[in-house]
């Protein structure tokens, strides 16, 4: 069986997954450039051999040529610089591209991020890209914790320095790693351009899961994107995750106030990129989801956001 050309260049959509995209793909090229590689000559395999073991989620690669840092101490400002001076010129290579590449290179994306470990769990810290204001880890930070008021299954979020947000990784436990695949794997969906619908999501969560918990889940987040105004909702922004062999919606992440393409949410509500509160119960009805409860969700929600406002 061969993989369509598009959207995944001949790729798998679960395999494209584990690829670095945004930030990852671009620490990644210019890691390869400093090793005196061309990135466009290298194949889908010769870059899933560079994942390696290092990859998101449970999926790992042989050969595996990937490099992991194992320094637990990670020079926050460092980072954040040198991030900084990668997105403002098309070939700088400076000396802490390989640090960046070796914490960094495997996280999708558009804002630069690296892996680290903080009191024997796994993180994923962000930095601020080019447009973000200087507080945008504090935003973040506030989101997060506004989505779990709300709800929202969450991991544990944290405030590095008080400066840079950080999230636990929830692909990784102490037992070991956990798979996880995107709708955008899963659907074989563009995530670039809008293409879906959330009633696509809410249906593919029945097949995997089987479980109307789950379903709400995937109903408070969708009502809590809407509310905070998170249009970059787009396919790989939506993940299931296989826990004790059962399928699972994967707790929350990229929640932040976002324009999307063109102001208009990247997922479609009800058919509609411009969509109202009868558009989410809509949704919720076709799903097979109760609707007095969704009206209740929703206006709970609501209230907790508009005091957080």
């Amino acid at each position: 069986m061969l993989a369509k050309r598009h959207p995944f260049g001949g790729n798998f959509g679960v395999f494209d997954d584990c690829l670095p995209d945004g930030w990852g793909l671009l620490v990644l090229d210019r890691y390869l450039q400093k090793q005196g590689i061309l990135p466009k000559t290298l194949s889908i395999l010769d870059r899933l051999s560079l994942v390696g073991s290092a990859g998101r989620g449970a999926l790992e690669y042989r050969p595996d040529q990937s490099v992991m840092s194992n320094d637990d101490t990670v020079n926050f400002e460092l980072m954040a610089a040198e991030s900084q001076k990668i997105l403002l010129s098309n070939s700088y290579q400076g000396h802490s591209i390989e640090t960046l590449y070796r914490q960094g290179g495997s996280p999708g994306g558009a804002r630069p991020k690296i892996f680290t470990k903080f009191d024997g769990k796994e993180w994923l810290v962000k930095f601020g890209a080019l447009s973000d204001p200087a507080n945008i880890g504090q935003i973040e930070y506030e989101f997060s914790l506004l989505a779990k008021k709300c709800g929202i299954d969450m991991p544990e979020t944290r405030l590095f320095e008080n400066k840079y947000f950080g999230v636990e990784r929830f692909d990784r436990t102490p037992l070991g790693k956990l798979h996880v695949v995107s709708v955008a794997g899963l659907l074989n969906a563009d995530y670039r351009l809008p293409c879906i619908d959330y009633l696509s999501i809410f249906q593919l969560c029945q097949k995997l899961t089987r479980n109307v918990q789950e379903m709400w889940k995937l109903y408070r987040l969708m009502v809590f994107n809407y509310l905070i105004d998170n249009k970059d909702d787009h396919a790989k922004n939506f993940a299931f995750i296989l826990r004790d062999c059962e399928w699972k919606l994967a707790p929350a992440f990229d929640i932040l106030s976002s324009d999307g393409i063109n102001g208009y949410h990247t997922t479609s509500i009800n058919d509609s990129i411009t969509p109202t509160k009868e558009d989410l119960v809509a949704v919720a009805e076709k799903a097979g989801l109760e609707t007095k409860k969704a009206i209740e969700v929703y206006n709970e929600m609501k209230l907790i956001v508009s005091i957080k406002s």
